[in-house]
């Protein structure tokens, strides 16, 4: 009879534990004389994901080509030759760069084993030729390109010290310094033409 007794206790315990607003909540209660009082309590939890959202160009997984061609007039006489392409024309690309997770370095690679874009003949052009600018260069500073690659740029935070919403646009133009032989260099990740850009949190 014991043993029955406790059995049923047991059961009637456990049933209580799980059901809602029984044992798991917090109750109070006051009787007697007014006024009379009650507090309970509750605690409450916010879940924020960390995001990194970035696009340099078209969105939707298109890859733009930015191209230049001086003309033989005014091949190599130090004359900036705009660009063609990018999803804005004219060598402009839109930049977004979204995120919560800290501050973001920008780091920019490139496909061509640090020689530059090549025209398939043994000939190159070194990343030193493109020139790189932003809309807002205090806002969201473009990285230097390189044969190397590596060089990085840090855009300030927009909120705090880690939040970062940023929408920009990078214009590229050809430096024309020189006179190189004649062929097409780089290319659709060809040649030593793709570049990269990565950006990362801490």
């Amino acid at each position: 009879m014991k043993n029955i007794y406790k059995q049923i206790v047991t059961t009637a315990l456990l049933a209580a534990t799980a059901m809602p607003g029984t044992l798991l909540a917090e109750a109070t209660s006051d009787d007697g004389a007014t006024p009379l009082s009650a507090a309970a309590r509750l605690d409450f939890q916010i879940n924020i994901p960390g995001i990194l959202r970035f696009r340099v160009g078209s969105d939707a997984g298109t890859i733009d080509l930015v191209q230049f061609t001086p003309t033989a007039a005014n091949l190599g006489d130090d004359t900036d030759i705009d660009g063609t392409g990018g999803d804005l024309t004219g060598g402009e690309v839109t930049v977004d760069l979204f995120s919560n997770a800290g501050q973001i370095t920008i780091t920019p690679t490139n496909n061509s084993s640090g020689a530059g874009l090549d025209n398939g003949l043994g000939d190159t052009i070194s990343y030193d030729e493109i020139l790189t600018s932003s809309s807002d260069a205090a806002v969201l500073p473009v990285p230097v390109l390189s044969d190397a690659g590596g060089t990085t740029s840090q855009p300030p935070p927009t909120s705090g010290s880690r939040v970062t919403n940023l929408t920009e646009s990078w214009t590229y133009t050809y430096d024309n310094t020189d006179v190189y032989p004649e062929g097409t260099y780089g290319g659709v990740n060809t040649q030593g033409g793709r570049v990269t850009y990565t950006a990362a949190s801490p």
